[in-house]
């Protein structure tokens, strides 16, 4: 979400950097490793746009933001109005077009030269906190939209018009995440990789620079969203055009994740039934799971090294306070995702009884704001497993005391791996066994696997696949 208030990161990054001077990390980078425009050669990910632009750190990448929107400080109950903005909002066809290049930035995350900044994103085995990490992304992704959006007739005296939402969190990849180290510095780098009307895909690198070599950390996929000053409405962005071969290849993967998406959304097996092969999964967890010869069906039987997914829970309360709102009032995405990871982390680790790596996390989908008013309730379910890793889904719902109302916000995806085979978990109930389906297809994306049929020839596969 758009993050704009004060918070702790801010006055710690600003107060760590005030004798430096916010220019030191872009000289880092330029006189450390020189990265000219053009595809980065990476083990880990390809088509990586690279520049030489460097947006400093997240203190001068906050006040950047604060003062191009016109942000006050302090919490007031009653948001500032930003309704006299709304007339500066221009059309589409006002708006010129804009490449990759334009938008693309790196912010430096200087673990290794301020222990106080370090000391925020370590945990107690000397890691790097990952859901810290997530909570960064969904700012720095904030900002790229910022440099992608170009009002040519706006006035300079005049804040911009927009507000920018998270909208989906598409999917971030960890690969050597066993590498990174809590005393190096952390570089994010990103460009808006596509556009719609109003909807921005934005694709985020962290790397960490350790003996002079830049490891890969993650790849993240942001969909954004642009709305009006008031957020009351949509608001037009600057159309994207691939200024060379680089920059149309990443293009044309992103045009492939559109499709994808509204494809996954329609067949979501919470939104359709399972498919044929999937059906024969459930029913062969019903006969593994029921007494032979007994027609009552209320009585279960649990398998060796198997638990039920019912007892796989880890629920936990939380008050939002107004430190984590942005210009509307309204928690922002990060905050969201940092307590997602954390919680998906403590189930993880209680459910194999050690200390899990997180392999990917997938579909964060925001379905409505949570109001600084309200009271959060996140509850992480281990949803499938197979081998030695689990599939958790983590589900963020909001409790209203005023009104009464209460309903789901948030729903992520997270994928962990573990170094020994763990216990399977298996459903109850019919619900539960439709979220255990639902696991096995995320976890298979995250493995980039295919999906393995009951009873059939490879040959028989592709073509129930394609049905």
């Amino acid at each position: 979400m758009h993050r704009l208030m004060a918070r702790g990161t801010c006055r710690i990054l600003a107060k760590s950097w005030t004798h430096r001077g916010s220019s030191e990390p872009c000289t880092f980078i330029a006189s450390r490793n020189p990265r000219p425009y053009g595809t980065q050669k990476s083990d880990g990910f390809s088509h990586m746009l690279t520049s030489d632009h460097c947006s400093g750190n997240l203190a001068d990448v906050v006040k950047s933001i604060r003062d191009r929107v016109d942000v006050d400080f302090g919490y007031h109950t009653v948001p500032k109005p930003r309704d006299h903005l709304l007339k500066y909002q221009p059309k589409l066809e006002e708006l010129p077009t804009r490449s990759m290049l334009d938008s693309h930035t790196t912010v430096v995350l200087p673990l290794s030269s301020d222990e106080y900044i370090r000391e925020r994103y370590v945990n107690y085995l000397g890691r790097v906190r990952m859901g810290r990490i997530m909570e960064e992304l969904d700012m720095f992704a904030v900002w790229l939209c910022h440099r992608h959006v170009l009002l040519p007739n706006l006035p300079k005296d005049v804040p911009l018009p927009y507000t920018f939402v998270t909208l989906l969190v598409d999917k971030v990849e960890f690969i050597n995440i066993e590498r990174l180290k809590a005393n190096h510095d952390i570089h994010l780098s990103g460009h808006i990789s596509w556009t719609g009307r109003s909807s921005m895909e934005i694709t985020i690198y962290v790397q960490q620079l350790a003996d002079g070599e830049y490891i890969d950390v993650t790849k993240a996929l942001f969909l954004m969203v642009a709305r009006n000053a008031t957020n009351t409405g949509s608001a037009p962005v600057n159309p994207l055009k691939p200024a060379n071969d680089t920059e149309q290849a990443i293009w044309q993967e992103a045009e492939k994740r559109q499709k994808q998406r509204r494809t996954a959304q329609t067949e979501s097996v919470l939104n359709s039934p399972p498919r044929e092969h999937e059906q024969a999964i459930m029913y062969d967890l019903l006969k593994r799971t029921t007494i032979p010869d007994n027609m009552d069906l209320n009585r279960r039987i649990l398998p060796p090294k198997c638990r039920w997914m019912q007892d796989s829970q880890q629920t936990t309360m939380i008050s939002p306070f107004p430190e984590n709102r942005n210009a509307q009032n309204t928690i922002f995405g990060g905050y969201i995702m940092r307590q997602a990871v954390e919680i998906s982390f403590i189930m993880a680790s209680i459910y194999l009884r050690g200390r899990p790596i997180l392999h990917c996390i997938s579909d964060i989908s925001f379905l409505s704001p949570v109001k600084v008013n309200t009271f959060l309730q996140m509850t992480a379910y281990v949803v499938y497993t197979n081998k030695n890793y689990v599939q958790l889904m983590t589900v963020a719902h909001i409790w209203d005391v005023q009104s009464g109302e209460d309903r789901t916000t948030n729903i992520f995806y997270l994928t962990y791996k573990a170094d020994k085979i763990v216990d399977e978990v298996l459903p109850r109930s019919y619900r539960e066994m439709l979220w255990y389906i639902h696991g096995r297809r995320k976890l298979l994306a995250a493995l980039k696997l295919e999906p393995e049929y009951p009873g059939e020839t490879d040959g028989e596969k592709a073509k129930t696949e394609n049905k």
